[in-house]
């Protein structure tokens, strides 16, 4: 989190490397997604820090806090293509 030249809240998070900053503290999967122009057929992620946690999967309707200590990062994943050829 951090403040822009008004002193409001602005919120960072990377989607593939990618940075945004928005006012809101909470965002669901489908503004993540909306927001960094990601198919909505793609998975979300949310990186876990530490080796022992998995990282998680957001949901269009799954709301995420930004105001966590770190920069949230999250990763897309297209969707499988079992048995194509």
């Amino acid at each position: 989190m951090s403040k822009d030249d008004t002193g409001s809240k602005k919120y960072k998070f990377f989607v593939n490397d990618q940075k945004f900053e928005v006012a809101e503290q909470h965002l669901n999967g489908a503004q993540i997604r909306a927001l960094a122009r990601v198919d909505p057929s793609f998975q979300l992620f949310l990186e876990e820090p530490g080796p022992d946690k998995p990282d998680r999967k957001i949901s269009d309707t799954e709301s995420v806090d930004l105001d966590s200590p770190g920069i949230e990062k999250f990763y897309v994943v297209p969707p499988a293509l079992f048995g194509a050829n």
